[in-house]
C-alpha cells in the first residue's frame, strides 16, 4: 500500500491510496486544478480513481468535489447526513451512502468507517485496508472515543490530527476567545498533547508510520507537534514520525 499526502491543513485537506492499480482519494479540500495537478504527479488521473471517501462536509475537505463530480462520474462515499449537507449546496455527485460504523469495499480496499466527535453533520474517521496493511485517518475531533482507540489500535500507519499546542492557542491575539473556545472543545480539534496521548495508547509493534496533520500555522509548529508525540511513544517503538505538508504544494509519500 502506498500513501501519498497531498496536503493537511486548514487550508485544504486530501490523500491518495494506492494498490494494486486502484486507487483512492480521501477528502478533497483542494481546488479541482490543484488536486487534477497533484494526481498529474503521481501517475494518475481523477478518471482512474476507485472512489473518493469524505470525511465531512466542510470546505476544507469537500471543496474541490463540485467541480470534479461536474466532470467525472468517480463514486463518492459519504454518509447519508454529509451528503445532504452537501447537496443543499446544489452538488450534484455519484452517492454511495454508507453508515457510521460500516464495514464496505472499494475496489481492493476494505473501509471501516467510525465517528469521531467534530461540529460537522456526521464526520467519520476510516481504516483503509488493502493486501494486508491498514491505514487510518483520524482528523478533525475534539477527543477521542473508545470508539476511536480501538478502531485504530494496532493499524500499520496512521495520519492523527496535531492541531495546536495548546499554550500556543491561549498565547494567540489573532483569535477571538469563542474561536479559542471552539477549538478546545470535546468537537472541535485535537491538541499537540491530547494527539500524543492517543498515539502511545493504539500503538502497536505493527506501527510503521505516524503522520501529524492539520497543524494550525499559528498556533503550533512541526517541532512542538513532534517533540510531543516523540515524548509519548514507547521506548523500542519504531514508527517513524512525519509533518504532512499543508498547501498542497508538496506531497508526502509512504510504503506502509
Amino acid at each position: 500500500m502506498e500513501v501519498t499526502v497531498i496536503a493537511s491543513g486548514s487550508a485544504g485537506n486530501c490523500l491518495l491510496i494506492r494498490e494494486n492499480g486502484s486507487a483512492l482519494l480521501v477528502d478533497v479540500g483542494l481546488s479541482a486544478r490543484r488536486i487534477d495537478s497533484a494526481l498529474a504527479g503521481c501517475g494518475l488521473t481523477v478518471a482512474q480513481l476507485s472512489g473518493i471517501l469524505l470525511t465531512h462536509e466542510h470546505g476544507d475537505h469537500a471543496r474541490g468535489l463540485k467541480v470534479i463530480a461536474s466532470k467525472h462520474p468517480v463514486p463518492v462515499f459519504a454518509t447519508p447526513l454529509t451528503a445532504d449537507s452537501l447537496k443543499r449546496s446544489g452538488l450534484q455527485a455519484s452517492w454511495n451512502l454508507f453508515s457510521s460504523g460500516a464495514v464496505f469495499a472499494v475496489s481492493d480496499f476494505e473501509v471501516r468507517a467510525f465517528s469521531v466527535p467534530h461540529d460537522a453533520a456526521d464526520p467519520v474517521g476510516f481504516v483503509v485496508r488493502g493486501n494486508g496493511r491498514s491505514f487510518a485517518i483520524l482528523t478533525d475531533l475534539g477527543y477521542a472515543t473508545r470508539q476511536i482507540i480501538e478502531a485504530v489500535r494496532g493499524v500499520n500507519a496512521l495520519l492523527i490530527e496535531t492541531n495546536h499546542d495548546e499554550v500556543l492557542l491561549q498565547q494567540d491575539t489573532k483569535r477571538p476567545w469563542s474561536v479559542k473556545q471552539r477549538i478546545l472543545s470535546r468537537h472541535g480539534h485535537l491538541s499537540n498533547a491530547a494527539a500524543a496521548t492517543l498515539v502511545a495508547e493504539v500503538a502497536t509493534e505493527a506501527l510503521q508510520h505516524v503522520v501529524l496533520g492539520h497543524l494550525s500555522r499559528d498556533c503550533n509548529s512541526a517541532e512542538h507537534a513532534t517533540s510531543a508525540v516523540e515524548q509519548k511513544l514507547r521506548p523500542g517503538c519504531c514508527a517513524r514520525i512525519h509533518c504532512a505538508p499543508a498547501d498542497g504544494e508538496s506531497v508526502l509519500t509512504l510504503s506502509i
